[in-house]
């Protein structure tokens, strides 16, 4: 390394060493004093620091929505705002461990006795993600329960994930926990129904298999209390789903995986202790939010590339693909000025991706920088990695294709982050979940917006919405008419709908293509000229 960059490194780097983990800025493109003497520092970063300081104390954060914003006082409930919520906190925490060691010890059991083995999780979204990156991360062969997930409407998605239950021991063994804060969200919805019918199918009662992760008085809290589901557990409104992984949702999981869900509440309070320090040179999440500002210019002009070195950590760039676009996404500021702000996030793991997109990323278009994720333990399991050459094992390759990949784009000119942290251990994704929640939060605060809100997801379900019930009035007419085949511009115009003709043509040809749902269709000259009916 040469003088230069050793300087640099030291210069731009913030480690936590109670923690093993350091942030490491000097390949990314901020100045060597930038961690000092960036204007932002001087500037924005008071303001940011203690707009987090008001949220962490019980202001409202969201003002879209008017809500409280308290994913930091999950893992310490003794900073919630009052004495109810601190409560409530911690009862939950006990009654997630307390629930899954009676799942362990078969005091809780399915219908037909024995022991749970298998757990499907139905959820989407923040629902599902940061339990599929925890349940991935931090399995092990120690697991009491095999984890499965329904995290979507794709009714061949549900079939497969079913059929690998049925591989596994099947239903008759296996505990749902369906997850959704509203009780109304449409694919989780879907995904309880097709596990309560195919429960059914099997001569299973589903209330005695089922758990509910969600709002007080919601729809799914009806349906379980009504029902009689195993047990229920809360969900608040001042948690978002995209943050909501240190609630029951991430918690009862893994606790019924066998994690221990004690450390990695440890790991995230730990990094929450040292990101609330209102030091820019001292504070990873601020110094890594002050990256992301210049790298992007502070409007998104780059992509993020998230590049873990270690499988375990695969799914870490969709994870946070949503609670970094879902946060940072957003088309007005909190004045209401349109601003269009976000960043893009996309990745791979390594080095896996210097066989997929790192030419490009070396090579060609420069709009992204990369974040390095680097895992100093070699096997979670303690055993010592195998020499593949004379003192080299494939752990030193891995390592050595992490730091020659860093190289070999930054003599391109292309910037890096790098992230090390000391495993893959509960602890240490705890740690990485808070990291980025709180630097999504103070990135938030230099551009402006609200971070903790998501109307362009809830246009999508209201326009979604609306294509359904437009599908209704279609085959309304289409058996009002047996035995009429019609082009979609004919059934537009018999519905009084020509705007929507090209909406109801992706309708036709879906519900033909699925033979049960009776709607035929004939070939014309073009997919666009083909007819339409339900035969007489």
């Amino acid at each position: 390394m040469s003088t230069t960059a050793w300087r640099r490194l030291r210069s731009l780097s913030v480690p936590l060493p109670d923690l093993s983990f350091l942030l490491d800025l000097s390949r990314s493109s901020l100045p060597l004093d930038a961690l000092v003497a960036d204007p932002l520092v001087a500037t924005a970063f008071p303001k940011a620091f203690a707009e987090m300081a008001a949220l962490e104390a019980g202001a409202i954060a969201n003002p879209d929505e008017g809500r409280r914003v308290g994913h930091y006082w999950l893992r310490s409930p003794a900073l919630a705002p009052d004495e109810e919520t601190r409560r409530a906190v911690e009862e939950t925490l006990a009654s997630v461990k307390s629930f899954a060691a009676d799942v362990h010890a078969g005091r809780v059991q399915p219908a037909r006795g024995g022991l749970f083995r298998n757990l499907l999780v139905v959820g989407i979204g923040g629902s599902a993600l940061g339990p599929q990156l925890a349940a991935d991360a931090l399995t092990t062969p120690a697991d009491r329960m095999r984890p499965f997930f329904l995290d979507n409407t794709d009714p061949d998605g549900i079939a497969r994930e079913l059929s690998r239950i049925a591989q596994a021991g099947g239903l008759a063994a296996t505990l749902v926990v369906v997850v959704s804060k509203s009780g109304g969200t449409k694919e989780t919805r879907n995904g309880m129904l097709a596990a309560s019918r195919a429960y059914a199918a099997e001569g299973l009662s589903f209330a005695r298999h089922a758990v509910a992760v969600t709002g007080h008085g919601s729809e799914l809290d009806a349906v379980a209390a009504r029902e009689g589901w195993i047990a229920r557990f809360p969900m608040w409104d001042w948690v978002g789903g995209r943050t909501s992984e240190t609630s029951a949702v991430g918690l009862l999981p893994l606790a019924l995986q066998g994690v221990d869900v004690d450390a990695l509440l440890a790991g995230a309070a730990a990094c929450d202790a040292a990101t609330r320090v209102p030091d820019v040179a001292r504070n990873p999440a601020a110094a890594l939010a002050l990256a992301w500002y210049r790298e992007t210019d502070g409007r998104g002009a780059k992509d993020m590339v998230v590049l873990p070195y270690k499988d375990r950590f695969l799914l870490l760039s969709r994870y946070l693909q949503q609670l970094v676009m879902e946060s940072l996404g957003k088309e007005k500021d909190l004045a209401g000025n349109v601003v269009r702000q976000g960043i893009a996030v996309y990745g791979n793991k390594g080095s896996t991706d210097q066989h997929a997109f790192v030419q490009q990323l070396r090579d060609g278009v420069p709009n992204f920088f990369v974040t390095f994720l680097e895992v100093a333990r070699d096997r979670e399991d303690g055993v010592p990695s195998a020499e593949v050459e004379p003192d080299v094992t494939a752990g030193d390759y891995l390592l050595g294709f992490l730091l020659g990949t860093r190289t070999a784009l930054s003599q391109n000119g292309r910037p890096s982050i790098t992230i090390t942290v000391p495993d893959a251990s509960p602890r240490t994704l705890g740690l990485l979940i808070a990291l980025f929640e709180r630097t999504v939060g103070l990135y938030a605060s230099l551009v402006g917006i609200n971070a903790y809100h998501q109307p362009g997801v809830e246009a999508g379900k209201k326009a979604a919405a609306s294509v359904l019930a437009l599908q209704v009035r279609l085959l309304e007419a289409l058996r009002g008419e047996r035995g009429s085949f019609r082009t979609a511009e004919g059934w537009a115009e018999a519905l009084g709908a020509g705007e929507e003709t090209e909406t109801l043509w992706k309708l036709l040809e879906h519900l033909a293509a699925n033979p049960a749902r009776g709607v035929a269709r004939r070939a014309g000259p073009t997919p666009f000229d083909a007819t339409f009916g339900v035969p007489a």
